[in-house]
């Protein structure tokens, strides 16, 4: 069977912002010891007329640009998120029919935590591979909540980020799947019941039980089933719940700094959830040059990991460049941007 290739990709980032210390001076806490902690200094807060539909529609139109293909060509869109704007109401079928997809189009929305985003990009492969279309888009975008007050209001961001997958032998593929991979257990590390604005978290399972134990599990199973080493890899994106989490494994599995410079993009935007492991991707994607290796490793809580190994085809290629202007949020700014 043929492989299939990453023919596109765009991103969007809100540009209103909040500081680690704005926050952290509202709860009377001291701001250097949290930003050291977490190592994010700001996160990117949606604005009011900002949400999962309108981020997946800004990144998936920069990837239908970048992939320079006609929009009517994609006959598969999915979107993955634990933010969709409506409990009934595909975000999918929203974003396909502003894009201008086929019309005959397979669309359906996803949710597992922060990996649904790499969930539709495994999706969109085996559909490409099987030869039942020729171009799909996976999309990872969240409007994150969390609870004034709560350890998440600190990282709890908003962005999107999409990917077109299409045939490896297109003229435009610019890197090659080689191989994907999940591991799933059932670990109650954080969850949001129906009808609740924000979500729960188990203390105790965030760390070794959830992301921790997932990270090793995966990773050491792509290395296998790639037969690669740590250092094979020339870049490294790990999900980055803060940017603690991901050195840490970096570290065990001897993954460089050079290795993971170009993923990790959490200190000044936060977690993005859904969005924020293809985000990394993104932005490796940009820098990676023709015959280099990317790992991406997403991690979404509840539990489980995606994983994927691949290789560039071509030297990246640079997005637009953002000329907004960024705009720093009051405490009373952000509650009123975030307010349900």
């Amino acid at each position: 069977m043929s492989k299939a290739a990453i023919i596109g990709f765009g991103m969007y980032l809100p540009v209103t912002r909040i500081t680690t210390e704005e926050i952290a001076k509202n709860w009377k806490r001291e701001a250097a010891d949290i930003a050291a902690t977490l190592g994010i200094t700001e996160k990117t807060v949606p604005a009011k007329d900002e949400d999962t539909f309108t981020m997946a529609f800004e990144a998936g139109k920069q990837a239908i640009d970048t992939a320079g293909i006609q929009s009517s060509q994609i006959s598969a869109v999915f979107v993955g998120s634990e933010s969709h704007p409506y409990a009934v109401k595909p975000t999918s079928g929203m974003v396909a029919a502003a894009l201008g997809a086929h019309p005959f189009c397979h669309s359906a929305d996803l949710e597992f935590a922060c990996k649904a985003g790499t969930a539709a990009m495994q999706i969109v492969d085996s559909m490409v591979r099987a030869g039942q279309v020729e171009y799909g888009l996976a999309v990872g975008s969240d409007t994150a909540q969390a609870a004034p007050g709560d350890a998440l209001e600190y990282t709890a961001a908003a962005g999107a980020a999409a990917i077109i997958v299409g045939p490896e032998k297109a003229k435009n593929a610019l890197a090659r799947i080689d191989a994907t991979l999940s591991f799933t257990t059932d670990t109650p590390d954080f969850w949001r019941a129906t009808n609740e604005a924000h979500p729960r978290h188990g203390g105790r399972f965030t760390g070794e039980p959830g992301y921790f134990h997932h990270m090793r599990e995966t990773i050491k199973g792509m290395l296998e089933v790639g037969k690669i080493s740590a250092s094979d890899v020339d870049h490294v994106v790990l999900h980055m719940p803060n940017a603690k989490f991901p050195m840490k494994i970096a570290k065990e599995f001897g993954f460089t700094a050079a290795q993971m410079e170009h993923g990790f993009i959490v200190p000044t935007v936060g977690n993005t959830y859904s969005a924020c492991s293809l985000l990394g991707l993104v932005s490796v994607l940009q820098e990676a040059k023709k015959n280099e290796r990317i790992l991406l490793v997403s991690y979404g809580s509840g539990a489980g990991c995606d994983a994927f190994l691949l290789t560039m085809l071509r030297s990246g290629v640079k997005l637009p460049t953002d000329k907004r202007a960024i705009e720093h949020l009051s405490y009373s700014h952000y509650l009123q941007a975030t307010a349900a």
